[in-house]
């Protein structure tokens, strides 16, 4: 049995301050492991009044997106968007609140639904994996929304490393049951074969938990549907949407592959929804549909490999991660422990044509604690490089690896994407107003994207940036190895992945880490020997 789950740690980072010089070092301490890249890293309000005056033959529309127009229905008197009757014709906006037209007098809130037909707002979530399934159950719990959830693969076997922070076992309740192995060492292993155990400065009951996604997802998204929202087998083939500033519905068509009677191959149907959640991956139809744009992408590759007890013993709480152009031009390779086998992968960007190769060298690398296992899933999966140039069109928003939330250099995606959907949702239902209204554009912008930026943009630039550095040779990554070998920066390294925050430390350490980084990688340059030629230059060089 696993110990459990200790978070007394937790308050702590909460209350940590950041500075811009840990910022940097914290990110450099991320890429000198297996863990990388983390979070260090409002609504803003505005007060607005309005003062209308309605004609006494004249009532409003229901509210669509925060604007408001006028019917004329002769002797009717004036009436608020939702057939509350104004005092004195005013609509008194509350402080703090944008212009939507469903507060009354006194700044008190209609809850009421604005359908004209009176019935619920419908949110269809196109997805159901970590982003898909944390938005579902935010809404779910909204009995003023109808929820669907949506998602093709209910098993969702997805190659990804699996690795989860500590702070995300607490923030999303999760169980014993979804995490498979708690990993409290490591072992960082250079281009040149050099070792370094990282894991001295874990607090107890500190690990990062080692999942499968199919457990995990299948909690997520169990736990939305035990809420209320409603599952749907499904593939989303098509989406129709409506003009920017309408109040039309969006027509999603999907092939319903819940209906047994089509024996497997699905029905054709569709359905209307007022918003949409696209949590549909790096190849998102929610994200084509809104004309969200393109951007890079690096191929994830995971062999599962099922090993004997004794070998599965060694991983028992231990990850391995290889850097060396050998296993990745741009990337890193890893062998991670589940539940009664190992995932052992690699991906890359610039190269991704020769990932068979990568991943034979990974192979290679570890033969001696995998030897005699039998390969038994291949897994390829398309991970983005940066978030989307637009996550937001009308009433469409993207979360997850949908909206490009994956850090360079790990490629950790998992706590952002649950993060991600969770936060949208939130800052949605709160602009619904208990279902009175739809929100508009602009306000899921000033809302779910910049709260979204304000807490992680940073790390996404930094990160980028110093993958530039660190990954650019194995010269740097012989440096990034060494590193690794301080306390210091194996303690900022674990509170920067585990809390997501930087904790601890002073300036004076902070800048020994600079010069002491500085240092390993003059040095390294002078000895390391020149790297392989990449196979597809061209493709290299438009990256660059």
């Amino acid at each position: 049995m696993y110990a459990s789950v200790e978070t007394a740690a937790i308050p702590a980072y909460r209350r940590a301050r950041r500075s811009p010089l840990k910022l940097l070092a914290g990110a450099c301490c991320v890429l000198a492991c297996m863990v990388l890249a983390m979070g260090y890293m409002s609504q803003s309000s505005a007060l607005k009044s309005a003062l209308i005056t309605a004609a006494q033959s004249q009532t409003m529309r229901p509210a669509t997106g925060g604007r408001m127009g006028f019917v004329s229905r002769e002797g009717a008197a004036p009436m608020g968007s939702t057939g509350h009757v104004l005092k004195d014709n005013i609509v008194k906006m509350p402080k703090g609140t944008k212009f939507h037209c469903n507060w009354v007098a006194g700044g008190r809130a209609l809850h009421a639904n604005a359908k004209a037909d009176g019935s619920k707002y419908r949110i269809g979530v196109i997805g159901g994996g970590p982003s898909g399934s944390a938005a579902a159950e935010v809404f779910a719990k909204d009995k003023n929304l109808e929820t669907f959830i949506f998602e093709r693969k209910m098993d969702n076997i997805k190659p990804c490393g699996g690795a989860i922070p500590l702070c995300m076992v607490d923030e999303f309740d999760l169980p014993e049951s979804v995490i498979d192995r708690k990993v409290r060492r490591m072992k960082m292993i250079s281009p040149s074969n050099r070792v370094v155990d990282v894991g001295r400065t874990l607090k107890p009951g500190e690990y990062i938990g080692m999942t499968r996604r199919e457990i995990l997802d299948g909690f997520l998204r169990n736990r939305s549907v035990d809420l209320g929202a409603v599952p749907i087998n499904g593939l989303v083939t098509k989406i129709d949407t409506p003009a920017v500033g309408s109040s039309e519905p969006y027509i999603v068509h999907y092939q319903d592959y819940g209906d047994k009677s089509a024996g497997g191959a699905g029905t054709p149907k569709t359905m209307e929804f007022d918003v949409l959640i696209g949590a549909d991956g790096a190849n998102s139809r929610v994200a084509k549909a809104i004309d969200a744009g393109e951007y890079n992408y690096a191929i994830a590759f995971q062999e599962r490999i099922a090993i004997n007890d004794e070998q599965m013993k060694y991983y028992e709480e231990l990850a391995e991660m290889y850097v060396g152009d050998d296993v990745s031009p741009d990337f890193y390779a890893w062998v991670f422990p589940k539940y009664d086998h190992v995932g052992v992968g690699t991906g890359t960007v610039i190269n991704r044509p020769d990932i068979p190769k990568y991943q034979k060298a990974i192979r290679e690398r570890c033969k001696e604690r995998i030897e005699g296992g039998k390969i038994i899933k291949v897994e390829a999966h398309p991970i983005p490089e940066h978030p989307r140039p637009r996550r937001v069109q009308g009433r469409a928003a993207l979360v997850g690896d949908a909206a490009g939330y994956v850090t360079k250099c790990s490629g950790e995606g998992i706590y952002f994407a649950a993060k991600s959907g969770r936060m949208a949702a939130e800052a949605i239902v709160k602009l619904m107003q208990e279902g009175s209204r739809l929100p508009t554009q602009q306000e899921i912008e000033d809302t779910y994207i910049a709260d979204y930026d304000k807490k992680y943009q940073a790390t996404y630039v930094v990160l980028d940036l110093l993958q530039k550095v660190f990954y650019s040779s194995n010269a740097a990554r012989e440096a990034f190895v060494e590193m690794c070998d301080s306390d210091y920066v194996q303690k900022v390294t674990f509170d920067s992945y585990l809390y997501k925050t930087v904790q601890g430390g002073n300036p004076v350490d902070d800048i020994k880490l600079l010069f002491n980084t500085l240092g390993s990688i003059f040095r390294a340059q002078a000895t390391t020997p020149k790297d392989r030629e990449f196979s597809n230059p061209v493709e290299s060089l438009k990256r660059l």
